[in-house]
């Protein structure tokens, strides 16, 4: 089995037959699909029981909710395939998306890690159609993740770059990978802080693949696949006031992290102060609304005193009120 999806899900049952139908219509049906459920209210196993019928599935229900690092890395440590693509429950595939990437990895054998690029669609579009709904209603034209348009191979740490994406890899659904390595550079976890299962408590129980990508992939050739291969929806996720706060420090910890491990320090330097393009106007909110948008898992001097050195720290005072007269213009 080359491929294995793997999909972390919670209380999100319509949101996951919507993703598993987008898989049944799949062109290529060589694959396994894993689900680990952290213990929804309703009987997942019951609903995805006739998808059987057309998918290799492998299914776990959690005793209780673990969080979403841990059932992550559950549902990680059910495949058998020779490389873990991770799906989000809220996601799609599009009809052609598995036969591409098996395409894409027989050409390129001596890559470990590929970079999947995704579209962005309002939930709201699916509700037009009958559930589930069928890939094939998809719009012709969508916003995508990454803008780049052509595919690359380059090394590992070359998908670290804000053209490639803003959040570096933080956005764990567009990463496919070699599950053997991934399996052998686990013990990089810190296995007490990922137990916390407060929502983006820590940078451990919210990037701990970040530190197995390092571990892993770091010396490894990878590859950019400029086409969208999913389509990620707007609307669904439940941490939404938790943005500002996963933008401004979790996204920078990330950065200090790569570059504890080998990214270069003009890299470093300019995606580290693109990352702060919402410095002073995120940490205004999270001051003003407090816990409700993270400020008890904020350090003063490691999010944000050790990062006024950079310009962008300063100059998102200005971004702010120019997009505020931008809009207030259009009006």
């Amino acid at each position: 089995m080359l491929i294995s999806i793997c999909i972390p899900t919670y209380n999100r049952p319509s949101n996951l037959i919507n993703c598993l139908n987008s898989l049944s219509l799949q062109t290529e049906k060589k694959f396994e699909v894993c689900i680990s459920d952290n213990c929804s209210d309703e009987n997942i196993q019951k609903l995805i029981r006739p998808f059987k019928k057309k998918l290799k599935i492998r299914f776990n229900r959690n005793k209780k909710n673990l969080g979403f690092a841990l059932n992550l890395l559950k549902v990680s440590n059910m495949a058998k395939g020779d490389f873990i693509w991770f799906l989000g429950d809220d996601d799609l595939i599009v009809s052609d998306g598995i036969k591409t990437l098996k395409n894409m990895i027989k050409k390129n054998k001596t890559c470990d890690f590929f970079w999947i690029n995704s579209y962005y669609l309002d939930k709201n579009y699916l509700k037009k159609f009958n559930y589930p709904f069928n890939t094939k209603n998809l719009p012709k034209k969508m916003k995508r993740h990454s803008p780049l348009k052509q595919n690359k191979r380059l090394k590992f740490f070359d998908l670290i770059d804000k053209e490639i994406s803003f959040d570096y890899l933080l956005g764990v659904f567009v990463c496919v990978f070699r599950r053997d390595q991934w399996n052998r550079h686990q013990n990089v976890i810190d296995k007490k802080l990922i137990k916390d299962v407060r929502t983006w408590a820590n940078f451990e129980n919210t990037c701990f693949f970040i530190k197995i990508f390092c571990a892993a992939f770091s010396k490894s050739d990878a590859f950019f696949c400029a086409k969208p291969l999913t389509v990620s929806l707007h609307g669904v996720r439940e941490w939404g006031n938790l943005y500002p706060m996963v933008e401004i420090v979790r996204i920078p910890e990330a950065l200090d992290y790569y570059r504890s491990k080998g990214l270069g320090l003009f890299k470093y330097i300019k995606n580290k102060n693109y990352a702060l393009r919402n410095f002073f106007n995120y940490f205004f909110k999270i001051f003003f609304y407090g816990e409700q948008m993270g400020l008890n898992y904020i350090n003063l001097r490691r999010h944000f005193f050790s990062n006024l050195i950079f310009p962008n720290a300063w100059l998102s005072i200005m971004y702010f009120i120019n997009r505020k007269i931008r809009l207030f213009l259009k009006f």
